[in-house]
């Protein structure tokens, strides 16, 4: 029996603690005498719910939060939450029928279950992963591996009833301790598996829910301050060529993408005098013909320099959260301005830049409504044109529109693409879609995807974090059969080399992501014809109206 009636409202912060394991880094031993640690835990919360002394259950309105580990994200404020004094505090990990089936795409930005900003949804398969949780292990003899267990799918939502008295009234937190480890008890990573999708009957996956709804305890519950965090409004459209099925997009208040605006960003993007000597362009280094990025190993800068990267393709840039191939770049404003003064690049000073683009005052005076030319208008300009720059129209687009039919390789390719690959349950897929699944197909996460680390640490050089040694940006596998060279250095000039290389050639290492260290020595070990149909399939995520996109409107 459920009461949604109450005399006053109050806000609720809930705070789910647990304990901090991957920013420790810290390493625990099973029953089994396996040593494990954590790379990623995430997962979602709703049907927060309170019980009053008469044992009936309040519904918290709107319950529905997302938690993740790696970027601290522990905490949820709920609203219009009755106060009073409770006996016991009710959630669940997952979600309900309803909640779980709903288009994704209707989420606003900041909504948790937005799939850009949560990274759980299962994509064309429907609904959402309600618990990720990933790492490495080794057995007794030292040899590591990783293991990758993720819970979705309404059987497998999990019920969590806390009791403990619950005072709440204004504004009232209520702390709760989550026990990873409970959640792994009695598991085996060597018996029992080292990857679960929550298939119908997997003792495995069962195993893991009967642990979740013990692995949670009422820590503290206090006073605590009303937070003034504006709420979203679900289904904010943006104005953006969005395809179907694409997340919406968090942009920044100033962002505004008017004509005048965007056409001075297309200009300057073409234009040879952000260089110090007039030869370099932003075009220069991303060409739409190779799907807006470089066709060659390394860029040229000024002076025939030579970089150490592949320049990355500049497509829906406006769902991403961080730029360049290390992430050191907070935004597309701040990414489009530093290639100006980098000296392998083209090597110029802002000031300088300012300076010869005086000519075009009426432009920018046009674009942002009154006169100057400034560094922050540039990047502003280039960032707007960018946006623009939305891929989504592929023939597999067109496919799941019913517009055209895949070929049957091109269809096994996309079976294969999304199934994973679990020899104990007898899915054989190529497992690509954990990291490129979803219509952006990428995540943009970083991985180590299993090449060996050299000097370039990737993000590490940004953050410092042991974990991030020779993890790099997930990139998007639109338009890939436009874009080689492969890879963060372009060592790979063929998407068949790309396909041995995750069937053969994956490194072993401590950072080796947990989704690639699962399986065995080497990689996928695809066959022949399974690498066909998958590049097959990758080929029908061309998209030739990129090229369009560069052009002025006529």
């Amino acid at each position: 029996m459920l009461a949604t009636s109450w005399c006053g409202a109050a806000e609720l912060r809930l705070v789910m603690e647990d304990g901090g394991l991957r920013q420790n880094e810290s390493k625990q031993t099973n029953e089994a005498g396996e040593t494990w640690s954590v790379t990623r835990l995430s997962y979602l919360v709703s049907g927060v719910a309170l019980k009053t002394k008469d044992g009936t259950w309040s519904e918290v309105p709107e319950s529905v939060a997302w938690m993740n580990a790696a970027t601290k994200r522990e905490a949820a404020v709920f609203s219009e939450v009755p106060e009073g004094e409770y006996t016991a505090l009710r959630f669940f990990v997952g979600l309900d029928e309803m909640e779980n089936g709903r288009d994704p795409a209707s989420r606003g930005p900041e909504h948790p279950l937005n799939p850009r900003l949560n990274g759980l949804h299962w994509s064309w398969q429907g609904g959402y992963i309600f618990l990720a949780l990933e790492g490495m292990w080794s057995d007794a003899s030292g040899k590591m591996s990783g293991y990758a267990y993720h819970l979705g799918r309404v059987p497998f939502r999990t019920e969590i009833v806390l009791e403990g008295a619950v005072k709440v009234e204004k504004a009232t937190e209520v702390r709760v301790a989550m026990d990873v480890a409970q959640i792994l008890k009695g598991v085996s990573f060597a018996k029992d598996g080292t990857a679960t999708h929550a298939r119908e009957g997997d003792a495995l996956a069962l195993n893991l829910k009967a642990n979740l709804s013990r692995a949670f305890a009422l820590k503290a519950v206090k006073a605590g301050k009303a937070v003034s965090e504006p709420k979203m409004v679900l289904g904010e459209k943006m104005p953006l060529s969005i395809g179907k099925g694409f997340p919406q997009p968090k942009l920044a208040a100033d962002v505004i993408l008017t004509k005048s605006r965007v056409e001075l960003g297309r200009r300057l993007f073409a234009d040879g005098r952000l260089s110090r000597d007039g030869t370099v362009s932003c075009a220069s280094c991303h060409q739409a013909n190779a799907g807006l990025s470089d066709a060659r190993r390394f860029s040229v800068g000024v002076e025939g320099r030579i970089g150490d990267r592949n320049a990355m393709p500049l497509f829906n840039l406006a769902w991403k959260d961080s730029f360049f191939w290390d992430g050191r770049a907070a935004s597309l404003r701040q990414q489009a301005l530093m290639p100006i003064v980098d000296h392998r690049e083209m090597d110029e000073s802002l000031e300088n830049v300012v300076t010869k683009l005086r000519d075009l005052e009426k432009e920018f005076a046009e674009a942002f409504g009154s006169p100057g030319v400034t560094a922050e208008r540039i990047g502003l300009a280039l960032e707007a044109f960018l946006m623009t720059l939305t891929s989504h129209d592929s023939k597999f687009d067109r496919s799941q529109r019913g517009e055209v039919k895949l070929s049957a390789d091109e269809q096994r390719g996309f079976e294969l693409f999304m199934m994973e690959r679990e020899p104990r349950l007898g899915q054989m897929g190529a497992d690509c879609f954990h990291c490129h699944g979803g219509a952006l197909f990428t995540d943009h996460a970083f991985r180590n995807n299993g090449l060996a680390i050299g000097e370039d640490t990737g993000r590490h050089r940004v953050t410092g974090a042991a974990l991030d040694k020779g993890a790099f940006a997930t990139p998007s596998l639109r338009n890939i059969a436009l874009t080689a060279p492969y890879m963060h250095d372009g060592r790979f000039t063929t998407l068949e080399q790309v396909l041995d290389h995750y069937s053969e050639g994956v490194q072993r290492t401590e950072t080796l992501d947990p989704n690639l260290a699962k399986h065995p020595d080497g990689g996928l070990k695809l066959t022949a014809e399974e690498k066909r149909c998958v590049i097959a399939f990758l080929k029908t995520l061309t998209d030739g109206g990129l090229e369009g996109g560069m052009r002025k409107p006529e």
